[in-house]
């Protein structure tokens, strides 16, 4: 069986990360709870995948800002055309590509910002180990 990697991290914004993450990138809601020990929480990410995305929040936290510039989810695309509709659904959605601090990721991609500052970056290229 392969593992699940979920990765998970405070919001104070489930409104924009839903923006960012579903309408922009095309994730799923594949779940949603309510004050579990005070948590809520959304799960994004693609039926049936290794991966996924979990943000939480809790009234009497705040959420940290985003590491920095170089902290970066990667979503390797290596279909161009793939990737050119995955970069129409971001701007669709109202978000433009920010300057990657790396200029490695503008050479094959497009960086975007969400909300938060969070970044990720749509990669057109394969990878392999």
């Amino acid at each position: 069986m392969t593992p699940v990697l979920r990765i998970a991290r405070a919001s104070d914004d489930f409104e924009g990360v839903l923006r960012f993450y579903e309408r922009g990138l095309g994730f799923d809601v594949l779940a949603r709870f309510a004050d579990h020990d005070g948590f809520d929480g959304l799960i994004l990410g693609h039926p049936n995948g290794p991966w996924h995305l979990e943000f939480t929040r809790h009234p009497d936290h705040v959420a940290p800002p985003p590491p920095g510039p170089e902290s970066l989810l990667v979503l390797y695309l290596p279909d161009p055309s793939a990737w050119r509709a995955a970069v129409a659904r971001m701007t669709g959605a109202g978000f433009d590509p920010v300057p990657a601090l790396n200029p490695y990721w503008n050479m094959r991609g497009h960086t975007f910002a969400d909300p938060e500052g969070w970044r990720v970056v749509l990669q057109n290229a394969g990878w392999s180990v």
